[in-house]
């Protein structure tokens, strides 16, 4: 079921940008978070949120709050943590938020837009459907979504679930 909605320029615009990170480039103007929503029925961005943004925060729990308890959003979080095999990754994460507590109507939109906003953000490996606060409520569980393996996320030691 689709939705008709389509992505605006600006979507592949900054996904473009967070993909090719640059190695020359200022790491303080690299984007860290964007999130997506519904504008005039289009899905655009709402917020930007740049690494100068989140300097002195851990940037796991300012994710966690782009989740808000009662609406939907499409988060595009660009994850840095370490493996056992001691190599850090910096993955970009696509997670589509639709609590359970959301109106049935948006979760609907956001359920039937996802195919659009994918065809615009290729190549995200990581692609996480969230519906209850405890899929993301510790560093643990979220990690665990992302891989077995994982150390550190954003530089906090994590608990591995098995």
């Amino acid at each position: 079921m689709a939705s008709g909605a389509k992505c605006t320029d600006r979507v592949k615009s900054i996904y473009n940008e967070m993909k090719v990170v640059k190695n020359d480039a200022d790491q303080n103007k690299r984007i860290r978070l964007v999130v997506f929503g519904f504008i005039n029925n289009d899905i655009d961005v709402e917020k930007v949120y740049l690494e100068e943004d989140l300097v002195g925060q851990d940037v796991f729990k300012f994710f966690q709050t782009m989740l808000p308890p009662d609406s939907c959003r499409y988060v595009l979080y660009d994850c840095h943590y370490e493996t056992k095999e001691s190599s850090k990754k910096e993955e970009l994460v696509l997670v589509v938020w639709c609590p359970e507590t959301a109106k049935i109507k948006e979760k609907m939109s956001y359920a039937s837009s996802k195919v659009a906003l994918k065809k615009v953000i290729t190549g995200v490996k990581h692609d996480l459907q969230l519906n209850d606060p405890a899929d993301f409520e510790s560093r643990d569980c979220f990690a665990e979504k992302l891989s077995k393996d994982i150390l550190l996320l954003e530089g906090t030691a994590v608990n591995p679930m098995s």
